[in-house]
């Protein structure tokens, strides 16, 4: 079993130069292979007020400034951007990154940013149908000239997006969410990697199985989409974090993001990323988990 360590950091109560830190931190430690961080615009949790960065400007930044590790939104709000904004967007950040944008997208969800914005919140169907036109879209502008689409929400006419993406033929495209009916029939039919947000290893399990009947339902093996958690981590618990994230990894996950500065842990009043963060996540949870699994 080949288990994949990442890094999220939620860029709410802090600064760009500490996410920077924590990345590059990251960069250096080969048992991370993958950071990411939100998109939203307003801090998570009880306290909105606070400070938040915006979540594609600052993967630029973090993508310009590292040189290993893949990097992503996780996720991207679909309802936040029309799908085509996205698409070049997705192909400028995998062009700066070279080659190492896995592309993260979800249906959206939060209710105050989008009153607040006077963004749209469609239903929840509604909501998941977009999604899986946006990733027609997305995935057509990465690997067509000019593509045309007709759709029920969205409708291209010799949409372009050049220079396309350095991956081929495209990003991997990595789909959050766990809605059984419609969000894990999209995870089927374009995600290369599934992630569940939140919840137990006994839920995960359930769904894991629910997406492969989905896969098989239209002709895919459930094998080539890896399953991916995240756990919120406490600094001051990291035997804790270790210990649940054990439990995920028995249930059959193997693409693992231990997030920092969420809204599971309350940061606030204290620093977010202390200092050295990602070493202790190193040694503390990643490598003995890394080597515990290594024979399974």
């Amino acid at each position: 079993m080949h288990l994949s360590f990442g890094i999220k950091t939620a860029p709410q109560y802090t600064t760009y130069a500490d996410v920077l830190r924590v990345w590059q931190e990251a960069d250096d430690l080969p048992i991370f292979e993958h950071a990411w961080d939100f998109d939203h615009f307003m801090p998570l949790g009880s306290d909105p007020t606070g400070p938040c960065l915006e979540g594609w400007t600052l993967l630029a930044a973090l993508a310009a400034q590292t040189t290993r590790i893949r990097v992503g939104a996780m996720v991207t709000g679909n309802t936040y951007r029309h799908p085509a904004v996205l698409a070049n967007m997705g192909a400028t950040v995998d062009i700066i990154s070279n080659g190492r944008l896995d592309f993260g997208i979800g249906a959206g969800w939060n209710e105050l940013e989008h009153s607040a914005y006077g963004i749209p919140l469609y239903a929840p169907g509604e909501r998941i149908r977009r999604l899986g036109e946006a990733c027609a879209v997305i995935r057509r502008m990465w690997t067509e000239e000019a593509p045309d689409y007709d759709g029920q929400f969205y409708q291209l006419k010799g949409a372009r997006c050049e220079p396309k993406p350095i991956q081929q033929p495209h990003p991997p495209f990595v789909i959050g969410g766990g809605g059984e009916k419609l969000t894990l029939r999209v995870t089927a039919e374009y995600a290369d990697i599934w992630n569940y947000g939140g919840g137990t290893p006994e839920e995960f399990t359930h769904k894991s199985g629910v997406l492969d009947e989905h896969c098989r339902a239209i002709g895919r093996d459930p094998a080539t989409i890896a399953r991916s958690v995240q756990v919120g981590t406490d600094p001051a618990d990291l035997p804790g974090v270790r210990e649940r994230l054990r439990g995920f990894i028995r249930a059959g996950a193997t693409h693992l993001i231990l997030y920092m500065g969420g809204p599971q842990v309350d940061v606030r009043g204290r620093e977010p990323f202390p200092a050295g963060i990602c070493r202790r996540l190193a040694s503390e949870i990643a490598e003995p988990l890394r080597d515990e699994f290594a024979a399974v």
